[in-house]
Formats: structure tokens, sequence, C-alpha cells
């Protein structure tokens, strides 16, 4: 899980690099692992800083100051192939041909293949495990066939064309050419979200043009006309001209339902669904569920959401139901998101650094839980606990999104499927291995029908998690052995007790 941006500003005279430091606090929930942004300026000369931490710890005053230039991409990440290295901290830079930049967000699926072809075809080095690295060099293998001492945006899109048909899996990406402009394209079915629009320049003359995982990025920085770059659409922002084209459609469009049951803020629209309102309709379903469950033996007392994603869902809930709504746990807002944090045992001690229960909320009453969703099952086990320490009769747990039960392959770190509590488990073995008293999973169906509501041009979703069906075709057993092996908690810990680290180049501290 990452998020991406890049900025394009009118006047060459101005800086990018604040901007796009704000655009990396409004993408923070989407990876706290590593923060990079590369600019352009001055006769093309790149200038970059990234590195392992949250985005406050990477830039500071001195860093930020070197940053020089009108124009950069930038990024925000959780490694989902690779590993958490510094030096796998994006943007990634290739100079040769022309000097490129890329962000991506995503995963690819053919990493091995495309390993191979840039090492004995291609002859480019590649010098992490980053398959962000492997897109990237993609699509300068892909310039390089010009043969040309500049390019122009046919060669661009011609270049893309060709990564759509060797790349596989999910990608949304931005990427800048040294002195030439700033590119955002998506894969063909559109998984992972980017979003583009345009402000008028500060000196009245011309427009400032931004691409970013979601639209809460440009709201907040004043830009209009905003709309979701097309699955399988490229658009190239040069000084003069913004030149746009969709490339491949697919015969359907299958956005991560993932994104609007956890990953993206709920001021956000990607698609064309409001993030808030899909949450809010996926608690009016999750409570038909717990009615229809429970039926006359309905003793629920009150409904506590688990902040900061359930919010809107349990809010809806508790209308439905007719009961209380009650925050009933205070958040420490500076512990990062538990479920994106490596290691069961560092998961187990941050919830509760995390989240402290109210006794006043709980104590003597049955009380329902809502969460967005169950994955290691670690934080609704500690959180069920702590309700029950301070006094709660009765612990319910609802899960907005159905039992997660098979790996992401397309951006999200998910754990091995050994590790998804779900996997292989029944409802009632959930609620007895994180100690609920009884557990409520939202039905698939329900869960796509409040996202398409809101645009029902959208038919499908990708929901592989939750069905193990795979949208792209091309996700070999093989392929999921591998992952299975890299994502436990175990394969983890040995790479990091390993070290190895490789330093990043052109990097400066």
């Amino acid at each position: 899980m990452c998020g991406v941006s890049a900025l394009l500003l009118a006047d060459s005279s101005q800086l990018a690099v604040g901007e796009l430091l704000e655009s990396l606090g409004l993408l923070q929930h989407r990876g706290q692992d590593a923060a990079g942004i590369v600019t352009c300026g001055h006769k093309g000369r790149l200038f970059q800083c990234k590195g392992n931490g949250m985005v406050r710890d990477v830039f500071t005053p001195q860093r930020l100051v070197a940053l020089s230039g009108y124009m950069g991409v930038a990024h925000v990440r959780y490694p989902t192939a690779g590993t958490p290295a510094d030096s796998e901290a994006q943007p990634f830079y290739v100079n040769s041909p022309y000097g490129i930049v890329m962000a991506h967000n995503g995963n690819l699926t053919n990493d091995s293949e495309l390993r191979h072809f840039l090492d004995y075809d291609a002859h480019r080095h590649i010098n992490t495990d980053s398959d962000s690295e492997l897109l990237l060099n993609i699509f300068a293998n892909n310039l390089q066939k010009t043969g040309k001492f500049r390019i122009n945006e046919q060669d661009i899109f011609s270049a893309i064309q060709a990564l759509y048909s060797e790349c596989h899996g999910a990608y949304a990406a931005t990427a800048m050419l040294a002195g030439f402009g700033i590119i955002g394209f998506r894969d063909p079915h559109g998984i992972r979200p980017l979003v583009f629009g345009r402000r008028r320049a500060l000196s009245g003359k011309g427009y400032d043009y931004m691409f970013a995982s979601e639209s809460v990025v440009l709201d907040a920085l004043d830009f209009t006309d905003i709309e979701d770059v097309q699955p399988g659409e490229v658009v190239i922002v040069s000084r003069s001209a913004v030149t746009r084209r969709r490339l491949v459609v697919e015969a359907k469009i299958t956005p991560c339902i993932f994104e609007f049951v956890y990953f993206a803020r709920p001021d956000s629209t990607i698609d064309g669904i409001p993030v808030y309102n899909a949450r809010l309709d996926m608690g009016v379903k999750l409570a038909r569920q717990v009615k229809q469950a429970l039926g006359d033996a309905m003793d629920i007392d009150v409904v506590i959401p688990v902040p900061d994603t359930s919010r809107a869902a349990a809010l809806q809930l508790s209308h439905e139901l007719g009961l209380p709504y009650r925050e009933g746990f205070n958040k420490n807002r500076y512990v990062g998101r538990t479920f994106i944090m490596p290691g069961q045992e560092m998961r187990r001690k941050n919830v509760r650094r995390k989240l402290n229960a109210m006794p006043t909320e709980f104590k003597g009453l049955n009380v329902l839980l809502v969460d967005d969703s169950i994955v290691r099952g670690t934080t609704s086990q500690e959180i069920i606990q702590m309700a029950r320490d301070v006094g709660a009769k009765k612990v319910y747990f609802a899960s907005a999104a159905p039992a997660i039960r098979y790996p992401n392959v397309y951006g999200i770190d998910m754990p091995s499927m050994k590790e998804l509590v779900a996997s292989g488990s029944s409802d009632s073995d959930v609620a007895k291995i994180i100690g609920a008293d009884r557990v409520f999973f939202q039905t698939l169906e329900d869960l796509v029908d409040s996202c398409r509501k809101f645009n029902p041009s959208i038919t499908a979703f990708d929901t592989s998690v939750f069905d193990g069906k795979y949208v792209t075709g091309s996700v070999s057993a093989e392929y999921l052995q591998k992952l299975e092996d890299l994502r436990s908690d175990a394969s983890k810990h040995r790479e990091k007790q390993a070290g190895g680290e490789v330093i990043g180049l052109h990097n400066f501290k």
C-alpha cells in the first residue's frame, strides 16, 4: 500500500516541494514505512530526498531547502514487494534515457519474468528487490528504443502502451522526465486509484497540474476540475500542453474494494464513489446482518466503533438498530496503523498503546464493537479483551467487510494465508479465537452493492481477499506460494536479522 503524487507548476520560478510535502502528509495513512520526494529544476537537474520513516521524520527543514524546482514526484510507502530497506524508498530514478523518476502504488505479479528480461535481454541493472524499480526500468527500456535525442508525447504513449502488455498486476504510477514534464497512468483494470486536477497559477498565467492517489490531496491544495485517471489511461503534462489517451480498455473496471473499506480517507472520492457514503451504507447493510442473526435474542446495549475507519459504518448501524452510539475508545493519534505494522508482537503491543478503553462506556453493558475488517485477528483480540477488562458483560464484534480468507497480490501487504484468522475457519471459530461472544461479517454481495450504488457504471470490483478471484487472471500457484513465503512474520524477522542493507544512490542526509 502506497501513496503517490506529482506536481507541475506553471511558474518555473516557484518551488514545488512545499505542496509535495503537504501531499505526503495527506497521504500518510497509505504508508508509514518510508517517504521520498524528487524535484526537477533549472536545466533538468534533479534533487532527491528519501528514506525510511514517517513524513515528518524524513523531511527536515535542511533537506527541504535543497529540493529546488517547479515540478516533482512524491511517495509514501509500506512495502508489498521487496524489503523495508532504506534503498527501496521511492521515488526511483534512472538516468538513461532522458532522466526518469517514478513513484508506484500497486504490485506486479510477473516480477520474476520482468527481472529476467531486464537482466538477460535489456541489460539493465536492477539495484533492489522492489517491483517498482522493475516498472520504471520497463518504461525506460521502451523509451530507449526510440533512439531519439529528444522525445515527444507520442513516444511516451508508445512506451506505456508496450508496458501495459508487459507488466501484469496493479499499478497507479506518477513519473517525471527531467526538463519535460510529469506523467500519470493506471493499470488497465483500475485496481489502484489515481486522480488528476488543475488550478489557476498564482501569477494568473496558465495552470498548475497535480496527480495524487486520493482526491483529498487536490481538494486541500485548492485544485479544481478533479477527475480520475481512467484505467488504461495515460496523462502527460508538459510546460506547454496536457495530452491524454486511453490506451487499453478492459471489458470491466475493477477497483480494489478494500480502498473503500479501509485504506482511503473518508473525505476522498474514488472512481466517482464517495468513500464516506459507501461506509455509511456498509453500516446499513451490516445492521441487517446483526438483526437477522440475533432476532428476538437481541440484547445489545450500545454500539462502539474501533477508531477511526469504522466510525461511519458504526454510526449508521447504530441508527438502523435504534441503539445508542458511543465512543468507547480514546485513540493516541501518534501511533501508526496496526494493520500495516511489521511483526505480530509489535502489533499486539501497539494496540494497547494506541487505544484506551473508557470504563464508563463498557461497565455492565453488552457492547457491539464495529471494525472495518478482521485480518490477523490480533487487533480484534486485544480490543475485545480491553472491553472485558473494563467491565463489559458481553462483547459482540461486527466487521464491515466479509471474512478475509485469501492473500492480496495487488499492493496490499496482507499476511500469509495461514496468518489470516478467517482462513479455513468458520465465523464461530473466528469468534472463539478473538474472544468475542459472537462475530458478524458483512456479506460480499452487500459490500459490493454499498460501493456500486454510488457509481452504477462500475459493475465489478477486485474482491480477491474475500473470494480468491484475481481480476488480472495471471496469478499462478507458484506466485501465491512465493508470497506466502515472503509475507509471513517469521520470514520478515529472518530478513531483518540478516541485514545486508543496500545503500541508496544519490541521496543526501
